[in-house]
């Protein structure tokens, strides 16, 4: 957090967006998130033989489909201490959605540098073969977020579909305004306005 100084605004905003709190409890004195059962914020996956992480990010919480195959994900977000939403309530359910595992072409070279835990890339910045293994239907999975392991950031992670269960304005508690690429009004069902964004994550610092 102490280099996002060093940040373009968006780039900035969405290290906040992932880190801001991650983990804490409500200082508002509402109650915690109602996580269902089986939803776990932070996730163990063999590739080829080593063990990666997913997460854990700010309100979400994640569950395989199948539990002995964790290529498909179902997972809940909340807007966790009022993080997500300046208009929606403290810890209620923003999104549930689909997660799928896919590994992007190329390696860890052509990842962007730098030394915050997550270097975002912004879709019209983004390698045409990064965005073609978007899974069906590609005009919702706008979203991909890497796993992590000793090395740092993997090129291997999760296209993301967020379907809305209520209207609200995604405006990170208030911290952005229109014009951000993450501010956008929010109805209930798939979102298609969510932030164009591929994401290499090094994992907690």
């Amino acid at each position: 957090m102490h280099a996002l100084h060093k940040l373009p605004l968006a780039a900035a905003l969405l290290t906040l967006f992932i880190l801001g709190g991650c983990g804490e409890a409500p200082s508002n004195g509402a109650s915690a998130p109602d996580v269902p059962h089986g939803y776990q914020s932070t996730l163990r996956v063999m590739q080829n033989g080593t063990a990666a992480t997913f997460g854990p990010f700010m309100g979400y919480y994640f569950r395989p489909e199948d539990p002995s195959d964790l290529s498909r994900l179902r997972f809940v977000c909340f807007n966790e201490d009022g993080f997500y939403s300046s208009d929606a309530p403290v810890n209620a359910k923003l999104f549930e959605g689909t997660a799928v595992l896919t590994r992007l072409p190329g390696n860890r070279n052509d990842q962007p540098q730098g030394q915050e835990r997550i270097l975002p890339v912004f879709f019209d910045e983004a390698p045409k073969e990064w965005l073609e293994t978007r899974p069906e239907p590609q005009d919702e999975f706008l979203h991909f977020h890497s796993m992590h392991d000793g090395r740092g950031a993997r090129m291997d992670g999760y296209w993301v579909r967020h379907k809305a269960v209520a209207d609200f304005t995604y405006d990170m508690g208030g911290r952005v305004e229109d014009g951000s690429p993450l501010y956008h009004r929010v109805t209930r069902g798939p979102d298609s306005d969510f932030a164009r964004i591929v994401e290499f994550d090094k994992g907690p610092q």
